[in-house]
């Protein structure tokens, strides 16, 4: 067989029909790329729609004289608001999530020392444990656990408040959905 008789190595993977070969396999490393960069119109009402809510929340707050959980509810914001697909967006995830983990920051404050850094670990983990047992995972929930533990809120007052926001930041995603006809419909689901 001469070299001129040899497979040229851009023909060779070539199939007989003349449709471009299949691509090789991809490196796990290397799977998949990012989502496309929003629109500004899209990027500017989900960050209006979610400081909107935030901005309520604290107002609440103030109001009632009850510091707002801003930290977690800002990341709960970011979720429902921008990602509203993702499960861990949904209404059950967010409001009974939150909940779930803040009994579990109340159980660990219960036995810990007050304000230990090493307990609000502890308690976070916990959290991220009873909200996967429970199917309602929700990351910023782990958050709260944490926010109990280092300031020891009066579960009187605080468990009616958390529950109220993350109503409030569901319901107002639900209707921020609903304002622009091409944003992503939210929930997927309720329930």
């Amino acid at each position: 067989m001469s070299i001129d008789a040899a497979p040229r190595p851009d023909t060779a993977s070539e199939p007989a029909s003349g449709a471009p070969a299949p691509r090789a396999p991809r490196l796990p490393w290397t799977a998949g790329r990012a989502p496309a960069r929003p629109a500004p119109a899209t990027a500017f009402h989900s960050v209006s729609a979610a400081t909107a809510a935030l901005l309520g929340l604290v107002g609440i707050g103030a109001l009632i004289h009850e510091p707002v959980l801003i930290p977690p509810l800002a990341a709960s914001a970011a979720l429902v608001h921008c990602a509203p697909a993702l499960p861990l967006a949904q209404p059950r995830n967010v409001v009974l999530g939150h909940l779930v983990a803040a009994a579990a920051g109340y159980a660990v404050a219960a036995v810990a020392p007050h304000g230990s850094a090493w307990a609000a670990a502890v308690a976070a983990g916990i959290a991220l444990a009873v909200n996967t047992l429970t199917r309602t995972p929700h990351a910023p929930a782990c958050a709260t656990a944490v926010v109990i533990v280092l300031q020891a809120p009066a579960p009187g007052r605080f468990v009616p408040l958390l529950f109220g926001a993350s109503v409030l930041l569901v319901l107002t995603a639900f209707a921020a959905s609903r304002t622009r006809r091409a944003a992503p419909r939210y929930p997927a689901y309720w329930w």
